[in-house]
């Protein structure tokens, strides 16, 4: 008797948790039904350890199918046992080939290694230039053995022809280094006067972020703006007297395999907590409309308002929330981070020990 109730509580213990790599899983989509993007479909890769990709980019992809039509497929690191979404580790991103549709992928990725058949997905659209947006650390989105399949995409790369990875690359810069002190240092960014004509940058204005600077050095394309570390973390914080300002932003071409030129959008912040700041978000959206070819259809005037409620976590190493499946983003009314879960308390109970 108790063998059979062991077996019946094991049965419904296993039933409440869906695997990854499972024919139940299903990753999250945001379906718009009107707008400039209708017909489009946008990829968002969140994979990164400190910075909240997890929280930015179901934001981001509410605001682009709510507000334009576009349809959003977000991608997120997952844990294989529980099927819950993590901050960078496990690297483990299912459902890559929503790539082999995608019109654009934006990218929040670091240090990631992903299972070859993940990656082959991403290689194949790079390989057709597909267009790409990438924020913060994926300038050093990926760290893969040097005998990996995949290690020409590392930010240390030294295979030839692809030296320093899918940053350089692709994005236009590797991982350089941070500039201001995170958590001390907040950071300004101004729009370069030569351009201010840019549709990215069109309504841009007042743009303050949270996060430190990291050092910007683009290899090639066109500058945007330049980030000034703040002391302090308020928008009104004076600027640092001995930190210069650096590029933020640029744009760029790369090309793939195909001969195909990709357009690529650079910004070397985005965490939600710079998505709250007016100026950054429209500056950001402006770039995915941009990198997908809607320039035509930016205006100063375009709807930003961010969609359901959204009250992020502090960014930091282990202060990501925990528990959550990607079906608990689903519609546009759940709250991110979802449950409003945090990891801060589990992260101070940790301290005691």
């Amino acid at each position: 008797m108790r063998v059979a109730l062991l077996t019946v509580a094991l049965c419904f213990a296993f039933a409440g948790t869906v695997h990854a790599d499972s024919a139940d899983y299903k990753p999250l989509v945001y379906q718009g039904t009107e707008g400039i993007g209708q017909g489009k479909h946008i990829v968002f890769l969140a994979g990164d350890h400190e910075y909240r990709s997890e929280e930015s980019l179901p934001a981001l992809a509410r605001i682009l199918a709510k507000r334009y039509g576009f349809k959003c497929t977000v991608l997120f690191d997952i844990d294989p046992d529980t099927g819950e979404i993590v901050a960078g580790t496990p690297a483990n991103i299912p459902g890559m080939e929503a790539l082999d549709t995608a019109d654009l992928a934006v990218v929040f990725l670091r240090f990631q290694n992903l299972p070859a058949a993940q990656m082959q997905h991403f290689e194949d659209y790079l390989q057709r230039g597909g267009p790409v947006v990438g924020l913060r650390t994926s300038t050093h989105g990926f760290r893969i053995p040097a005998d990996g399949e995949f290690a020409k995409y590392s930010f240390d790369s030294k295979v030839e022809g692809y030296e320093l990875g899918f940053g350089h690359q692709v994005l236009g810069q590797t991982w350089v280094g941070h500039y201001g002190k995170n958590h001390v240092q907040s950071t300004r960014i101004d729009v370069i006067e030569a351009m201010k004509d840019h549709p990215i940058l069109r309504g841009v204005e007042d743009v303050w972020v949270q996060a430190g600077g990291y050092v910007g050095e683009p290899t090639d394309g066109e500058i945007l703006t330049m980030a000034q570390p703040l002391d302090g973390m308020t928008a009104d914080s004076p600027a640092s007297e001995t930190q210069p300002p650096m590029p933020s932003e640029w744009t760029r071409t790369y090309q793939g395999e195909s001969g195909q030129e990709g357009r690529v959008f650079t910004s070397l912040y985005g965490t939600p907590e710079d998505l709250t700041n007016d100026g950054y978000r429209r500056l950001i959206l402006n770039g995915i409309l941009w990198a997908v070819g809607l320039e035509d259809d930016i205006t100063a005037d375009l709807n930003i308002e961010l969609v359901g409620p959204f009250q992020p976590n502090t960014f930091g190493n282990q202060t990501h929330a925990r528990g959550i499946r990607p079906q608990d983003y689903a519609g546009f009314e759940s709250p991110i981070p979802a449950h409003n879960n945090s990891g801060k308390a589990e992260k101070k109970k940790s301290r005691k020990k």
